[in-house]
């Protein structure tokens, strides 16, 4: 429905977002307006495009889904708009004035002839000048916000971008608006590309073709963990991308190429006798991280901590008894910069790492834990018994003016003699870089990871090219340790990533299989989680978490979520809600965050009762949402002990997370976990995904599906190969160091 009327009053704007709650007069009647609008001033024109809410609090309420702005016209809304503390010494006063001098022409007069204005009293020509500048930028910055509006972009991203470029907007739009991708956060190949053609762009100019490039190498990256493609392979995905006629496109997207490995973004070089091209921060980064890695090894002196003395007094503290690989993977830990101590489950590696601790913390040595997730680093902690932080939160993480800072970096390294890296095989190269960028001289690194799980959800391959690459100590631990005689959870694991049929007997009490055929599965696995499995393991449904390979199908995530939450947390007329598209976020609902979004603001209250304030909310995160305001759309979800506020607008990083991807699931822990095993691609449903899946169960794992699939997955052992460099930069490095420097 339409609503016309006049601003009477700007009750709330957030600059960042644009979300603006305001009273629009309309007919002699105010109507509380809300959603995302430009900066307003009392007085202006609306047009708006919207529907009504009813609001339990606030009543009802307009929300706004379009709008036009038009100047005032009338002497009240004049006065209004120039007297409303915008314009900077204008009061009602000066207002009235103006308007009496100008009447009906005040905006002209405004906007074209400024110096005008000084044959009203009182107003200077300095005056004239900030009153004609402060509405020319409302007006430019209205404008803006209309302009991109006619190609589709939402209120909220518009604002965004006429932040970015303030009144240069419509030129930047207009001369390359390929340019807002690098530029404006949310923004992509497709967002850029659909304004560039409703603007006339050619399908086949520089511009665009630049972008489809930036685009490839970029998408190879946060999809398949590349750091680099090969050349011919990347003109074929950008001539793809391009939708031109391809028996041209790819020698105009070489000559574009050609121009573009002379700037300083692209890196061109030859592998595998091949040439290949990066983006050259994902270049910079694993050749850092390679030269730090060998550096850290340099400065790291031995030192002599007792260690194997230590050793024996911790296993008699805990009355356990280590073998050989164990005891060498602590000696190794300490007497070396940078060690890896890599291993499946139930190998002891959470006890190797108490047990260093408890060697460098007896000589007075400084450690910190950390890990890449905040799942992954309360479990960390439980399982230590040691203070454990996500490396964002460990680094000072701080989201300001649209950039990530780090509080610790190498003009301020980390106040640590020794630093423990668990879950390693989650760990990105940015993120990894950044970490060593903070490392001191002389601190001992130790990354803990299990080799045989899936990798970083980002670009790189950390965990596993350090290993490959044989420049540092590595220890692997095999020997299974943690295992009742009853439990199979552990021993099934180590047989699946052997390439073994896991030994299925339902008698077990923790690893158990249904057979089911696919069109099945979905109902078993709601009948498990709401009523079979709380039965037996005593655990609250919400906290069973059930996974599954594909997102689409019939058993997939999609499809399980609305199950779930049907069965799990039903509409109810007492339970407010919103829609997403098809998705429905109902209080109550158990979602998780699906992208990392580093300025998302979150408070928790400390065990003294005090409230803490931070940003910063990470891919992966699961949570629980406790309000919903149904009207203005407003979520608020808790994750673990923060709580935060999610705007109609934010709702794409969330999704209903009763079900998630394997993929998703990488760093947690789950008492129970349900997996839905269905066909799919054998790059996908392969053993090394089923191995992620099985090792995220702490108590009970329960496999959904035909024995064929089963079979299937743990005879598969192919592994996605992604086209990395940091393997080749630590042989690179490390030669070169002991060429020159042993």
């Amino acid at each position: 429905m339409k609503l016309k009327g006049t601003v009477h009053d700007v009750i709330f704007n957030n600059p960042d977002t644009g979300y603006t709650v305001l009273s629009l007069e309309t007919n002699g009647e105010l109507v509380t307006v809300v959603g995302v609008l430009p900066i307003l001033s009392q007085g202006e024109r609306l047009t708006l495009e919207g529907h009504v809410a009813s609001h339990q609090k606030y009543g009802e309420q307009f929300v706004v889904e379009d709008f036009v702005v038009e100047n005032p016209n009338s002497k009240e809304g004049v006065v209004k708009y120039l007297s409303s503390g915008f314009i900077r010494g204008v009061g009602k006063k000066t207002a009235e004035k103006i308007y009496q001098e100008f009447g009906e022409k005040t905006f002209d007069v405004i906007e074209n002839t400024p110096l005008l204005l000084t044959k009203v009293k009182g107003v200077s020509s300095a005056r004239a000048s900030e009153i004609s500048k402060a509405v020319n930028e409302m007006k430019k910055m209205q404008d803006a916000i209309m302009y991109l509006q006619k190609f589709g972009v939402t209120a909220h991203t518009a604002v965004k971008i006429y932040n970015v470029y303030k009144e240069d907007t419509v030129s930047v739009v207009e001369t390359n608006p390929y340019q807002l991708i690098d530029d404006v956060d949310g923004i992509g190949f497709i967002s850029a590309d659909r304004i560039a053609v409703a603007t006339g762009q050619q399908k086949d100019g520089e511009f665009r073709i630049r972008a489809s490039i930036i685009y490839c190498l970029q998408e190879s990256a946060e999809k398949h963990g590349h750091t680099y493609l090969y050349r011919e392979d990347l003109l074929q995905e950008a001539s793809k991308l391009l939708d031109l006629d391809l028996a041209q496109m790819p020698q105009k997207v070489f000559d574009v190429l050609t121009k573009m490995v002379l700037e300083p973004s692209i890196k061109q070089f030859e592998k595998d006798q091949k040439t290949c091209i990066s983006l050259i921060r994902h270049y910079n980064a694993e050749k850092f991280i390679a030269s730090k890695i060998v550096r850290i090894n340099k400065d790291c002196k031995a030192k002599s901590l007792n260690a194997l003395n230590l050793i024996g007094e911790f296993e008699k503290q805990h009355n356990i008894t280590f073998d050989e690989g164990q005891k060498n993977a602590v000696v190794t830990a300490t007497c070396h910069g940078v060690s890896v101590i890599t291993g499946g489950p139930g190998t002891g590696k959470t006890t190797i790492i108490k047990c260093i601790a408890h060697v460098f913390k007896h000589n007075k040595l400084r450690v910190g834990f950390c890990a890449p997730t905040g799942r992954a680093a309360k479990r960390m902690e439980q399982s230590t018994g040691f203070e454990a932080k996500t490396i964002h939160r460990m680094l000072g993480a701080e989201f300001s003016t649209g950039k990530m800072r780090f509080l610790y970096n190498s003009q301020n390294p980390l106040p640590l003699d020794v630093l423990v890296v668990d879950e390693t095989s989650m760990v990105d190269i940015f993120v990894f870089a950044s970490l060593l960028t903070a490392v001191d001289s002389g601190c001992h690194v130790i990354l803990v990871g299990d080799k045989d799980q899936l990798p970083s959800v980002g670009a790189g391959n950390v965990l596993a090219d350090i290993i490959a690459s044989r420049s540092v100590e590595v220890c692997n631990l095999s020997t299974i340790y943690r295992q009742s005689q009853d439990s199979l959870i552990v021993s099934n694991a180590h047989l699946i990533n052997g390439g073994k049929m896991p030994q299925i007997n339902n008698q077990s009490k923790d690893f158990f299989f249904i057979a089911n055929e696919t069109d099945q599965i979905s109902d078993t696995v709601v009948s498990l989680v709401k009523t079979r499995l709380p039965k037996f393991t005593s655990c609250n449904p919400m906290a069973i978490q059930t996974m599954s390979a594909l997102k689409s199908g019939k058993a997939g995530v999609e499809v399980l979520n609305q199950l779930l939450q049907n069965a799990l947390n039903p509409f109810s007329p007492t339970k407010p809600q919103v829609a997403l598209g098809k998705t429905v976020f109902r209080q109550g609902d158990k979602v998780m965050q699906v992208v990392n979004n580093y300025s998302t603001e979150w408070t928790r209250v400390l065990p003294d009762g005090s409230t803490e304030a931070g940003q910063g909310v990470f891919n992966g995160d699961i949570g629980e949402i406790v309000e919903v305001d149904k009207y203005t759309g407003q979520v608020q979800v808790r994750f673990d002990d923060r709580l935060c506020t999610y705007n109609s607008y934010d709702l794409v990083e969330l999704a209903l997370a009763y079900a998630i991807t394997v993929h998703k699931s990488q760093g947690s822990e789950f008492d129970v976990a349900v997996i839905s095993l269905v066909s799919g691609p054998p790059t996908i449903i392969n053993r090394n995904l089923l191995y992620t899946a099985i090792t995220r169960a702490k108590k009970t794992v329960v496999l959904v599906g035909s024995k064929k699939v089963l079979a299937l997955m743990v005879h598969n052992g192919f592994i996605v190969h992604r086209q990395t460099l940091l393997k080749e930069f630590l042989e690179k490095e490390k030669h070169i160091y002991e060429t020159y420097f042993s």
